[in-house]
């Protein structure tokens, strides 16, 4: 890898972090127009399907092929309670503390993938991962003014983001690519149908356009990830993937003046720390 690629996967991570932020963005607006959950959700599982339909196109109904459906089945609805608690939590924490106890979904990784992937975890993600939680404790201390009910959200969010990591890890030992990504559209999208049917509201031309916005733009996030590890060296590259914290603070602080207190930083150093520990122990075992 030289210095060229390195600068453009940075760029792509860079990249990824925005959207991030405009995701944000989009649920705190949607919601702040009375569009029910089940809809932003609804919005974002055919977003999905709809990245993944000239895949499906392409290699047709063959490419559902598989001896691993339960696993399939597994993976689509981890990615839906996942998505659910995230955006949940965004509606009750401000978005510099809502983003950094995302992170933790790299701490509960390193702790379940030994004993579900047999995977040998090293002094480096041990270390990355106490870490990691110790600032979860300072952020979440006795008398923290953090809403209790969008904490656990988040950190369930975390933690139903591990049944994505570890099932894509042994999804991807068997299954192509093309049939992964298939069925993850496939099974988001007719797993939230039915919920978004019953919470249905009538929508203006407006909220149309926010939902269509955040259907094409919130799936470019694993693309611009993925091509950013692609480009680099990856534990130069990673990294860069919670630059989006400061991106996300910002905005926060600009658009609607909200800031974690003193001790919220302190904590949310430590995780940050924690997490890019963790990130860069895992870039290079891999």
């Amino acid at each position: 890898m030289n210095r060229q690629d390195t600068l453009r996967g940075a760029a792509l991570m860079a990249a990824a972090a925005f959207v991030f932020a405009a995701e944000l963005l989009a649920i705190r607006l949607m919601t702040a127009r009375g569009i029910p959950l089940e809809m932003q959700l609804w919005a974002r599982a055919g977003g999905q399907l709809l990245w993944v339909a000239p895949v499906i196109a392409t290699g047709g109904l063959r490419v559902f092929r598989t001896r691993r459906a339960p696993m399939h089945l597994f993976r689509g609805f981890a990615s839906l309670l996942t998505w659910g608690l995230y955006y949940y939590s965004f509606t009750r924490l401000d978005l510099a503390t809502g983003t950094v106890l995302s992170f933790t979904n790299v701490m509960f990784t390193t702790l379940l993938a030994g004993p579900f992937l047999g995977e040998r975890v090293g002094v480096w993600r041990w270390a990355g991962t106490i870490t990691g939680f110790a600032g979860v404790a300072v952020m979440l201390r006795p008398g923290a003014e953090v809403d209790p009910l969008g904490a656990a959200a988040a950190v369930g969010a975390a933690l139903a983001w591990c049944g994505i990591t570890l099932s894509s890890r042994s999804l991807t030992r068997t299954e192509s690519t093309p049939t992964v990504l298939a069925w993850v559209g496939l099974v988001t999208f007719a797993g939230v149908t039915p919920f978004a049917l019953t919470a249905w509201v009538p929508l203006g031309l407006a909220d149309w356009a926010i939902m269509l916005g955040l259907a094409a733009l919130a799936p470019s996030i694993i693309w611009l990830v993925t091509e950013a590890l692609r480009a680099g060296e990856a534990s130069a590259i990673a990294p860069f993937q919670y630059l989006r914290l400061p991106v996300i603070a910002a905005v926060g602080w600009l658009l609607y003046g909200e800031a974690p207190d003193l001790w919220g930083w302190i904590g949310a150093g430590v995780i940050l720390a924690g997490a890019v520990a963790v990130t860069v122990a895992e870039a290079r075992r891999r």
